[in-house]
């Protein structure tokens, strides 16, 4: 058996159902071994596309995704999506082609040290450098991605895949491990509910490891048996419903949100599933004074705004339920909790009658929201547009928001939501995406045509960086190096296959976004936003809105 054969056969063995990638010189050997094999080749556009697809299948499915490129600029351009994926938390496995080892010593075209580069955005990553070594590699950057998770990288230089391994066992394989599982400490346990009793203004505060411990239903029955409220992380939207009268909102900006209101009235925070990336302990816990119990699957980053008083690593869904049973009566969520509900809410609501052109990204919003059922999915790229529906997008069930938030990278939207649209057909998908990220990854177009995927791109049009003009007119008063032209996007839609829709007016947004969820397709809606109200938002916020 060929190396590219037994690395193939490795693949299977871990259940992989998809590669997405570019294909290159130096992988023709990996390529044909899949077309043998029951693995599913999808052909991207560019390889930054196909790393995020792989990011997006991590998130979705909880086991690692699996992206493919060559050498040299192949292997750069996955950079982005794999350090997203390892930042994010994603399970993926990152595998690049390279030249021969006998010119990897020395100055060779195209050859630079994959596996030094990309030392930095994974967990682990290594080069074969004998085909028999194949299956331990492989089997341990699975454990690894799905363990930890997040990136792992395998580089496969072309001899090796081509050279036959001197294994002669009918079944070189590994059979996976079963997961090792931290057991948590009953007096920890007894002690944590001991404080949540005694507090007299406790907070949970929710993030993505909820929904990569599938502990969501675990986490919504703790919050009705204990009436604790709950603000969730951007990347945390979903944990519990946002029509929940626990809920208070989502966090996720600098500046001092409604939701922060909670958080300084709160005099016990617990954290279920929070990652310290997804944001820093010191916009909530500046003095590191708050007493906190820190629920997750692994121990908590250190920081001396984040020192937890009881640490519960190991199963989240297993801390939840023993707290369920060990925590007893039902607090009464205070009144002043209730106003930072109402403030969440009304901030939407205020805006669902405005008929102003262009339109209010709050309104935009709410449109979207009003066009979807609750399961239904919304993936949002990076700028202006992010933070308006990670603080006012109400998700109301697990996994059906997804952000990127770790390393926050625009060109993530298209390619996550053909995968979302891909892997969910049944399920309806809209992309949000500012105008600057859309043409970040815009060739992948042609790839949701070709896939035959259903879903709409809303794109948040003001012909600029917004999010930059928001902190450069903060910082400085002025904006610079923000402004640029856009295509046709309309013409543009046509030209892939796909159909697109200008919005003239904010009375045609809603009806036009039903219409395009129910033909199915790809579309594209161009919509022009006011950005005034990022502004607006900022004067706002600088006032003291914790006078509860």
């Amino acid at each position: 058996m060929k190396g590219s054969d037994l690395f193939v056969k490795c693949l299977e063995n871990e259940g992989v159902e998809y590669i997405f990638g570019v294909p290159g010189e130096e992988t023709i050997d990996l390529t044909d071994s899949l077309s043998r094999s029951g693995i599913r080749f999808i052909v991207t556009r560019h390889e930054q596309g196909a790393a995020f697809m792989a990011d997006m299948y991590g998130r979705l499915t909880h086991k690692p995704g699996v992206c493919l490129a060559t050498l040299g600029p192949g292997a750069t351009n996955l950079i982005t999506g794999v350090a997203d994926a390892q930042l994010d938390k994603a399970p993926l496995v990152a595998i690049t082609g390279q030249a021969g080892l006998e010119k990897t010593h020395k100055e060779s075209h195209q050859y630079i040290d994959i596996v030094a580069m990309f030392r930095h955005v994974t967990s682990w990553n290594t080069r074969v450098t004998r085909p028999d070594f194949i299956p331990e590699i492989v089997r341990k950057a699975f454990e690894i991605a799905a363990d930890r998770p997040g990136a792992v990288h395998i580089e496969l230089p072309e001899d090796i895949a081509g050279e036959d391994s001197d294994d002669n066992r009918k079944q070189p394989l590994f059979k996976k491990g079963r997961p090792h599982i931290i057991m948590h400490d009953s007096q920890d346990l007894t002690k944590a509910a001991e404080m949540i009793r005694e507090s007299s203004m406790p907070l949970i505060l929710a993030g993505n490891g909820v929904f990569r411990g599938n502990a969501a239903s675990e986490l919504r029955k703790f919050v009705s048996s204990s009436g604790l409220p709950v603000v969730t992380t951007f990347m945390g939207k979903g944990a519990v419903p946002a029509d929940d009268e626990h809920y208070l909102g989502s966090m996720g900006i600098k500046d001092r949100d409604h939701v922060m209101c909670g958080l300084d009235m709160a005099d016990l925070v617990i954290t279920v599933g929070y990652d310290y990336v997804e944001y820093s302990p010191r916009y909530w816990n500046a003095d590191g004074l708050k007493k906190i119990i820190h629920i997750h699957s692994d121990h908590p980053e250190t920081d001396e705004s984040y020192i937890p008083d009881i640490t519960l690593p190991g199963n989240i869904r297993q801390a939840l339920s023993r707290l369920t049973e060990e925590c007893g009566c039902k607090k009464e969520m205070s009144e002043r909790f209730r106003k930072v509900r109402s403030k969440m809410r009304a901030e939407l609501e205020d805006f669902m009658d405005d008929m102003s052109f262009p339109m209010k990204p709050q309104k935009i919003i709410y449109d979207i929201r009003e066009c979807l059922s609750r399961n239904d999915m919304l993936v949002s790229d990076v700028g202006a547009h992010k933070l308006w529906v990670g603080r006012l997008f109400p998700a109301y069930e697990a996994n059906t928001v997804f952000i990127s938030n770790g390393l926050a990278s625009m060109g993530f939207a298209l390619p996550a939501a053909i995968l979302a649209s891909f892997l969910n057909p049944e399920r309806k998908v809209v992309a949000v995406i500012g105008d600057g990220g859309f043409l970040m990854n815009v060739q992948e177009m042609e790839t949701a045509v070709r896939l035959g995927c259903s879903f709409v791109v809303v794109i948040f049009n003001d012909s600029k960086y917004g999010l930059i003009e928001w902190h450069e007119k903060r910082k400085f008063d002025q904006s610079i190096g923000i402004d640029f032209t856009n295509p046709d996007f309309v013409m543009l839609a046509k030209s892939f296959g796909a159909k697109g829709v200008r919005i003239e007016n904010a009375g045609e947004f809603r009806p036009v976004l039903k219409e395009a969820l129910s033909q199915g397709g790809v579309w594209i809606l161009d919509v022009r936003v006011d950005y005034s109200e990022n502004f607006r938002l900022t004067e706002k916020l600088s006032n003291n809105m914790c006078d509860l």
